[in-house]
């Protein structure tokens, strides 16, 4: 696991201890950071100076890819001890403490928190937990009506979205599924 592009380009990822979060890969982190970039819905004005939530974060993968590419501020939550220590160690690896805040929480009962411009919500497969997760973190402050939600799930997994429908992409076992939060 590496840092794809930006600032932290190439550097390591320290991943959890055990077999409780599944990292997500870097050709399909690739691949959704090739369609934030270059989308006309989204463009670097989606993530360069903006806050990102990295919700079920693992390893931090995704928020430091976003930070990497010029987020103003990572926010990550998850509820694993071990997923914690990673994030602060590659937090730290990467001397990105003044830009990154780190929370154990469950996502589908976060802390209050102020918008984000995109929430990641990359949650174990086939627990149905983005709807939870979404609707929480909407009741919590984190997302707003313009925020973007990328959320990775299983390829077959239903995912019913409310919103404005933006991509979604299929790559190996994973599904891919951008929308915005307007109209919740």
């Amino acid at each position: 696991m590496r840092i794809i592009s930006g600032a932290f380009r190439g550097r390591g990822l320290v991943a959890p201890q055990g077999a409780v979060t599944r990292p997500t890969a870097d050709r399909v982190r690739q691949a959704l950071f090739d369609m934030l970039m270059h989308a006309p819905w989204a463009g670097r004005d989606a993530l360069v100076g903006r806050p990102v939530l990295d919700a079920f974060a693992g390893s931090g993968a995704l928020g430091l890819e976003a930070l990497s590419r010029g987020a103003s501020h990572a926010t990550f939550l998850d509820r694993d001890r071990a997923a914690i220590a990673a994030l602060r160690a590659n937090v730290a690896g990467f001397h990105a403490e003044d830009r990154a805040t780190i929370l154990l929480a469950d996502a589908t009962r976060p802390p209050p928190g102020t918008p984000c411009a995109l929430v990641f919500l990359d949650p174990p497969y086939h627990q149905s937990l983005v709807p939870q997760a979404v609707a929480a973190l909407r009741r919590a402050g984190w997302i707003a009506g313009d925020t973007l939600l990328v959320a990775e799930t299983g390829r077959d997994e239903d995912l019913p979205l409310s919103g404005e429908p933006l991509a979604e992409r299929i790559h190996g076992a994973a599904r891919l599924s951008i929308w915005r939060a307007a109209g919740e």
